[in-house]
C-alpha cells in the first residue's frame, strides 16, 4: 500500500478526489439536494436573480433569522434590458435546512378485471419530499436564480450533473475494455493479426471525434428522447476513442509477453486468450487506472460541446452542456450571468479535479 501513502501525501490529488466525491454524492442524491422539481415552472418567476437572504424583518427591523420574501419579475426596461423585481416585504418566509416539501402524487392500484374493462385507479395520496434546504412558506429560495421558464437553476444544475458526470464513467466502461482487448491481442499474437488491428486503429485515430459526433448528432431523428441521445453519445464516443489506448497496450504487451511467467503459462499449455486476460493485461493495470482517470474529462467535454450547440441532450432535460447553451446569447452574459457561470464553473472544476487525481495516481503508481 505504498502507493496509497504517496497518494495521500499529494495535496492536489486529495483536493481533486474531494471535489469529485462531493460532486458525485450531490448528483446521486439530487432529489434530496435540489430543493425543487427541475421541470417545474414558477408563475411570474422567470429570470429571477439569486434570492437574497435577510436576517431582520424589513418592515419592523426585528431579528427573525434567515428568511426570504416572495419575489416576482416586474416590467422590463426596453432601453437597458433590466427587469424590475417586485418583493413582498409583508410575508417573510423562514429558510431552513432539511425542509419538507409536500407534493400531490398518484399511487395507482389496479383490480383484476376482465379483459374488456379498463384498469381502475382506487387510491391517490400525498407524499412528503425531504430536501437539504428550502422554505416553509409562500416564498421560494432560488440559490442560483431561475431560467427563462421560471425553473430553479440550482435544481436543474444538480439534476443535470447526473448526465454530465456519469457519461464519462459509462464511456470508459465501453472504450477501455475494447482498447485493452484489441491491444492485448495485437501485441501478443503479432504478425498478420497485429498488422490488421493496427491499421484499423490508425484509421480510427484519423477521425476527428468532435466533428464525427456533430455530424452523427445532426442526422439523428428529432424524435429521440434525451435518454436515447445520451446512450448514443456514449456509444459513439466510446467506439472512436479506444484506438489510442490500444496502441499503448500493444506496446506494453510486446514487452510483457517475453517475461518468464508468460513463457511458463505457455509451457503449461495455457490458452492464448486465457494468458492474455489472466497474466498479460493485469500487468498494465497501473497505466489503465491512470489513463482512465485522465480520459473521463474528454467524455464530459464531448457531451458538453454537443449539448452546447444543441445536438446533445435536449430541453427540457437538463445537462451542464445545454444549461450552458444560453451563453450563445450575448445579452444573457450581461443581464443574467447566473445562468452561465454555474454550469461553466462545474465543468471546469470537474475536469480539473479528474486531472489532479490522475496526476496524483500517476506519481503514486508509476514513479518513473
Amino acid at each position: 500500500m505504498n502507493w496509497w501513502r504517496k497518494l495521500k501525501k499529494n495535496s492536489l490529488a486529495r483536493i481533486g478526489a474531494s471535489l469529485l466525491l462531493i460532486f458525485y454524492l450531490m448528483v446521486i442524491g439530487a432529489d434530496f439536494v435540489a430543493p425543487y422539481d427541475p421541470y417545474a415552472s414558477e408563475m411570474d418567476g422567470s429570470l429571477l436573480p439569486p434570492t437574497e437572504i435577510y436576517f431582520r424583518n424589513q418592515e419592523t427591523g426585528d431579528w427573525i433569522g434567515p428568511h426570504v420574501y416572495p419575489t416576482q419579475q416586474g416590467e422590463t426596461d426596453i432601453e437597458t434590458g433590466d427587469r424590475e423585481l417586485i418583493v413582498d416585504f409583508e410575508e417573510p418566509t423562514p429558510l431552513t435546512l432539511f425542509a419538507a416539501g409536500t407534493s400531490y402524487r398518484i399511487f395507482p392500484l389496479y383490480l383484476p378485471l376482465p379483459p374488456d374493462f379498463e384498469p381502475v385507479e382506487i387510491f391517490s395520496g400525498w407524499e412528503v419530499d425531504w430536501h437539504l434546504f428550502g422554505t416553509t412558506g409562500e416564498a421560494k429560495y432560488h440559490l442560483l436564480g431561475t431560467d427563462e421558464q421560471g425553473r430553479d437553476q440550482f435544481s436543474r444544475l444538480v439534476h443535470g450533473g447526473r448526465i454530465s458526470l456519469f457519461i464519462g464513467l459509462f464511456g470508459i466502461a465501453i472504450s477501455f475494455p475494447l482498447g485493452m482487448l484489441f491491444g492485448g491481442i495485437s501485441g501478443y499474437f503479432g504478425g498478420t493479426v497485429d498488422a490488421i488491428i493496427m491499421r484499423l486503429v490508425e484509421v480510427l485515430m484519423t477521425i476527428p471525434t468532435i466533428y464525427l459526433l456533430v455530424a452523427l448528432a445532426a442526422v439523428l431523428p428529432p424524435t429521440l428522447s434525451s435518454t436515447q441521445r445520451f446512450i448514443l453519445i456514449v456509444v459513439i464516443t466510446s467506439f472512436v476513442s479506444w484506438s489510442g489506448l490500444a496502441r499503448v497496450i500493444r506496446g506494453q504487451v510486446l514487452s510483457i509477453k517475453q517475461r518468464e511467467f508468460v513463457e511458463a503459462a505457455r509451457a503449461m499449455g495455457g490458452n492464448s486468450f486465457y494468458i492474455i486476460l489472466r497474466h498479460v493485461l493485469p500487468q498494465t493495470a497501473t497505466y489503465i487506472i491512470i489513463s482512465a482517470t485522465l480520459a473521463i474529462p474528454s467524455f464530459i467535454l464531448a457531451e458538453s460541446v454537443l449539448s452546447l450547440i444543441g445536438l446533445g441532450i435536449q430541453q427540457p432535460d437538463p445537462s451542464w452542456g445545454n444549461l450552458l447553451s444560453v451563453a450563445t446569447n450575448a445579452s444573457i452574459l450581461v443581464l443574467q450571468p447566473w445562468l452561465v457561470w454555474p454550469p461553466a464553473i462545474m465543468i471546469i472544476l470537474t475536469v480539473l479535479a479528474f486531472n489532479l487525481l490522475g496526476d496524483g495516481l500517476r506519481d503514486a503508481l508509476d514513479p518513473r
